[in-house]
Order: C-alpha cells, then structure tokens, then sequence
C-alpha cells in the first residue's frame, strides 16, 4: 500500500510539473480567463459542493469534532461566495510573472535586472477549511504556479468536489486543467510521499497547527514556508490615546481569538498602567476575556488570574490575553523578542519618534504603530488572498499573496559584449 501511495503522488507531481512549465508561459488574459471561469463553475455547481460537503460534515458530527472545527469545515452559500469572489479578486490583480523589479547600467554598458518568475510547481497541506482549495489553486495559477493540495480527512469529500469543479472549468479555458491537484489519499503516508517529491516540487506551505507544521518540517526533503503560531503583542506606550489603546486591545483579541493574527499579550508601560490597566481589564471581562497578569497587574486590577512563565509565550487560540505591566519601551522590545514568534506586533503611542524606533527594533514579519494586528492578513493588507503567513524569513516573510508565490532572476542586455 505504501509503495502504491508514493508511486501514485510521484506520478501525480510529474503531471503538475509538466502543466506548470506550460502554465508559466501563459498570458495574463488567459490566466484571468480560467480565474473566472473557475469563479462561474463554483457558484454553478453550489448543489454538488454541498452535497459532498455534508458527508464530510456528517462523518465530524459522528467523530465528536468542536463546533469551532465543524464551522471551518462547512461549505455554506456564503462561504462558497466567497471562494467564487476571492478568485475574482485574484483576477483583478496585476499579474506578478515578468515584471522588472529594477534595472540598472554596468560601466561596461551592460543593462542588468531582476525578473519576477514563478517559483515552480508549490505543494500545499492544510487542515479542515475546503475553501483554502479553491484559494490556493487561484493564487497559484494567477502566480504561474502548479500546486498539489493535500487537504485534512475531514474535509476529502469537499475538497475532492472542489477540484471536481475546477477542473471542469479549466477544460474550457487554455489553462491545463492538470496544473491543480489535490491528493487523493488520506492515509498520512501520503504527507510523507509528498515531501519526498523533491525533483517536482519546489515549496511545501503547511498550514495548521504547531504538530503539523512541525512535522512537515522534519520529514521534508523540499523547502518549507514555516509559520508555528502566532504570539502577537500589543504595546501601550507612555502617553498612549486611552480610548484608542482599549479599542485595539480588544479589537485584536475578541474579533477573532482563534487566529494566529489576534493579540496574545499586552504590554503596558508603568506610567500610564494604574489609569487605563483597570479600565482595559473591566472591558474585555465585560467581553469575555480570562486575563492573566503579571503581579503589578493583579495589583491594579479585579479578576486577574496570576501569569506563569508559560503565559507569556503562550497562543491560547481562544478568549486568554495575558498582561505585563513593564518599566519602559526597552523593557517592552526585550519582552517581544523573547517571548514573540515573529507573527505581528503593534505599538500603540501618541510619539512619533517612539513608533519609528518601534518600527526599527522589532523585526517581526509584520510591524504595526496605532492599528489591531488583525490587519495581518493578505486581503486587508492589499495583497489579494494570501496562502499563508511565513515566519521564516528567507524568500518570503509575512502574508503571501502572489509577489510571494514568485521568485527573481537576473537578466543581461548586451551590445556585444565581451570579457577581458
């Protein structure tokens, strides 16, 4: 069986590779041709997809799985609306392959420049939500590239109906209908197979949680875009706007606190704490939140429960903030640096100065002054749908939306040139 599974992924890579070598050459009309088309085929065929998504969402109900995990399996309309609407907003976006980064004249007068490319063939695994499918498949053919999806379990049935779809409405375009796949095994071998597949695919992307990303990096022959967890900060700096610092506060971690993107911990600095830490704390208990504080902040507020050591570290994923009253602005930079993740961080202050140092000192992938970390994200930023989040910070770093999912070369205009 093991042998049967490897053989069948490498052939299914092989395919990929071929339809992607094709794909890069295709012009941008004919790339936005099959985006829409793809768009139309998942609105068309809304029937299908739910009908096979409740076999997978019956299979979850049966298993036990959380509501919260039964939510980001399910394919209602306005979930498959949105897939449709992101693959028209791939569409519209300015197509990355070949654009000329820069260029610049050697004093031999040899013109030379940088060349956006597509990275190859990317193989995606990810959990539970089936519309990543269609989103990823958009980003990458609009980007050139060939992708194979490997889905969670739970979502086969979906996934499986959504490659259906897509591939109907690739067989009415010029795009090779071949160039998105998505692996039809759920044994995990198929995972193992996949990051095996190093001559056919030029970058795993995982994601989901820790185990799994963690486990796609030790058993991956291929590069992989890393992205652990999310440990974000917010830092209410000395003289912060009261109100502003207490709405993006509890913006970041009430919108969504299941997301890598919402707030984890709040720095605040000791001259504005016995002001605004009590009435920061009454609004997000009055929200829900559990808080968990280091001693000045069980001090200065009511219903605190006392941080430990490994709160501070911490993605809770869920409606936990921890708090740390510090001394100062360094105090607080040293704090992120120790405990972050290399995620998203913002500093909310009234000072300038203070925000640029912020912006130079902290080297996460994404740096904020006066804004909630939940505009850490591909489509809020302006990029178009993301495929991830990389906290690796080689090739990309931060949301990836189509630059992302590009590489350079160097190109050369000569004269007749020769070297002495």
């Amino acid at each position: 069986m093991i042998m049967d599974i490897d053989r069948s992924i490498k052939d299914l890579a092989v395919k990929v590779k071929a339809a992607a070598q094709v794909l890069a050459g295709a012009p941008t009309s004919e790339k936005n041709k099959a985006l829409l088309a793809m768009a139309a085929y998942l609105r068309k065929q809304s029937g299908f997809l739910q009908e096979q998504n409740r076999l997978d969402l019956d299979q979850a109900l049966t298993a036990g799985l959380s509501p919260a995990m039964i939510d980001r399996l399910t394919l209602s309309d306005k979930v498959i609306e949105g897939m449709a609407t992101g693959l028209e907003e791939v569409a519209a976006f300015p197509d990355p392959v070949g654009e000329i980064v820069r260029m610049w004249r050697r004093p031999n007068q040899l013109q030379i420049g940088k060349m956006r490319i597509p990275l190859g063939v990317v193989g995606m695994i990810y959990e539970s939500r089936p519309n990543v499918t269609a989103d990823a498949a958009g980003l990458c053919l609009k980007s050139g590239n060939g992708v194979i999806l490997r889905g969670g379990s739970e979502a086969f049935h979906s996934n499986m109906a959504v490659l259906k779809v897509l591939h109907e409405a690739l067989k009415t375009t010029a795009i090779p209908a071949s160039v998105v796949q998505v692996v039809p095994f759920t044994e995990r071998q198929a995972i193992n197979s996949l990051l095996a597949c190093e001559d056919q695919i030029d970058l795993i992307i995982p994601r989901g949680g820790e185990g799994l990303i963690r486990f796609v990096v030790e058993h991956s022959r291929i590069p992989v875009i890393k992205h652990y967890k999310g440990v974000c900060h917010v830092y209410v700096d000395s003289g912060a706007d009261e109100e502003m610092a207490r709405n993006i506060v509890i913006n970041a971690k009430t919108h969504r606190p299941g997301v890598c993107n919402a707030a984890e911990t709040v720095l605040i600095h000791q001259d504005i704490a016995t002001s605004f830490l009590p009435q920061l704390v009454a609004a997000l208990n009055a929200a829900g939140v559990e808080i968990r504080g280091c001693a000045k902040t069980c001090a200065l507020a009511d219903a605190v429960i006392p941080a430990t050591d490994a709160d501070w570290g911490a993605e809770f994923l869920d409606l936990i903030l921890a708090i740390k009253v510090v001394d100062d602005f360094d105090a607080a930079v040293s704090h992120i640096v120790k405990y972050g993740s290399d995620h998203t961080e913002t500093i909310v202050t009234c000072d300038y100065q203070r925000a640029q140092e912020f912006l130079r000192r902290i080297n996460s992938s994404v740096v904020m002054v006066n804004a909630s970390t939940r505009f850490s994200d591909g489509g809020q930023m302006g990029l178009g749908a993301e495929i991830g989040i990389s906290t690796t910070k080689l090739h990309a770093y931060g949301p990836m939306g189509l630059e992302g999912l590009t590489t350079t070369k160097y190109i050369v205009y000569g004269d007749g040139q020769i070297r002495e």
